[in-house]
């Protein structure tokens, strides 16, 4: 449940840095539907009736769901934030398989968190010397805090990630919306109320056009000149002994 605490986190994140809601519908996941459904079977399986009747099945089906969530995670581990979601996820499941199928609890953690040993299946377990004790459920949300529980460093290496991979779309988002000195430096878009300025393209051809046009003027009043100074029937003829027709001007 403390991952609950990383989608609000998230999209307070983004809107403070000038993230759009509208990035979120941008992002592509791969293998969406996986992770989706591993989900879900978790928050049947710790529901208080399934949790109570389902047994010694509760451990690989647990093993399994997170193993769905880590494979799409995984696949779409280019996103910003879910490298640091599947570390933690990683960490999650080394913790469980070293310790047979359960994530130990600290009986710190359990006293913090109001109870003392755990009402039907539940991948939190009080272990006297667990194996990777560091990875395991050692910090606890107190109990009359919405979403109570206790986690490990892993949920929050997931819930930094999930907050990062939010604030990150919404902002990428926004650079969509923005002109160019605030956007993407490949986009013609204007600030609002503002004419139109000229792209790119336009820019230099418009600068290679005025270079040769200032070049000719120049030429042609030089000949002007020299046309002026010279007789008219030795016009555009040259000058005997030197090959500097400057010397008739």
């Amino acid at each position: 449940m403390f991952i609950l605490y990383a989608l609000p986190v998230g999209l307070l994140t983004g809107w403070l840095s000038g993230g759009r809601l509208q990035g979120l519908t941008d992002v592509r996941l791969r293998w969406a539907p996986l992770a989706l459904l591993g989900f879900l079977i978790q928050l049947v399986l710790f529901f208080g009736p399934v949790a109570e009747s389902v047994g010694a099945l509760g451990m690989p089906i647990y093993v399994g769901s997170t193993a769905l969530v880590l494979t799409a995670v995984l696949r779409n581990g280019r996103l910003p934030g879910l490298p640091l979601v599947a570390l933690g996820a990683i960490s999650n499941m080394a913790a469980i398989v070293a310790n047979g199928g359960y994530m130990p609890a600290s009986a710190g953690a359990m006293e913090a968190l109001g109870r003392a040993a755990n009402d039907g299946y539940s991948n939190s377990a009080v272990m006297d010397q667990p194996a990777l004790a560091p990875l395991t459920d050692i910090f606890a949300i107190p109990a009359g805090v919405p979403f109570a529980n206790v986690f490990s460093v892993g949920d929050v290496l997931i819930g930094v990630g999930i907050a990062w991979a939010i604030a990150a779309a919404m902002r990428g988002g926004a650079r969509r919306n923005l002109p160019p000195k605030y956007g993407l430096a490949s986009t013609d878009e204007q600030w609002p109320g503002t004419p139109p300025g000229p792209t790119v393209p336009v820019m230099a051809t418009t600068a290679i056009r005025q270079s040769t046009v200032q070049g000719k003027p120049a030429a042609r009043r030089g000949r002007k000149a020299r046309d002026l100074a010279t007789p008219k029937g030795q016009r555009g003829r040259p000058v005997a002994g030197t090959d500097d027709v400057s010397v008739l001007r």
